[in-house]
């Protein structure tokens, strides 16, 4: 079985997103399928509304119900996230397993691993699950070593001033 082609963007500096979105409207006008699915921005998530318009070819998703991050969440909401979250990688498995769409981006995923909503184990089990067929972006602040032999590409996006 052929391994999915990983992008990763992480690093403490801003355009993480927008880089991964940019390979989602690059890949759409080729005429691929894009689905986008946001982690730990709250039900707004990052102001993408815009991206909704391009619908078919790029869908996103957030399966969080509070409207705050989830870092300001009390424990018992950030409990309740943590399901909708799981529930929003279930699909994201679901994805990769049926050939969903052709590139999928998961927001900020890394950022599960790093407030323990999920393991790494769990993170690379998710990136193996996809066949070959969809093209996987990541993204997140902190990169964990053990991900570097899943991954084709990694950025690191700093601030330099």
């Amino acid at each position: 079985m052929e391994k999915a082609h990983v992008t990763i963007f992480c690093g403490g500096g801003k355009g993480k997103t927008s880089a991964a979105l940019g390979q989602g409207i690059f890949g759409a006008s080729a005429g691929k399928s894009v689905i986008i699915i946001q982690f730990l921005k709250g039900k707004v998530g990052e102001k993408i509304d815009f991206i909704k318009r391009l619908e078919p070819e790029i869908k996103v998703f957030c399966f969080e119900k509070a409207e705050a991050e989830y870092q300001s969440l009390s424990p018992e909401e950030q409990q309740e996230e943590a399901m909708n979250i799981r529930n929003g990688l279930n699909f994201a498995r679901k994805v990769l397993t049926t050939d969903g769409c052709d590139i999928l981006i998961l927001d900020e995923v890394l950022g599960l691993v790093d407030k323990g909503i999920i393991t790494l184990d769990e993170l690379k089990a998710l990136i193996e699950a996809g066949d070959g067929d969809t093209e996987l972006v990541l993204t997140g602040i902190q990169m964990f070593d053990e991900l570097y032999p899943y991954a084709d590409d990694v950025f690191r996006i700093n601030t330099l001033k």
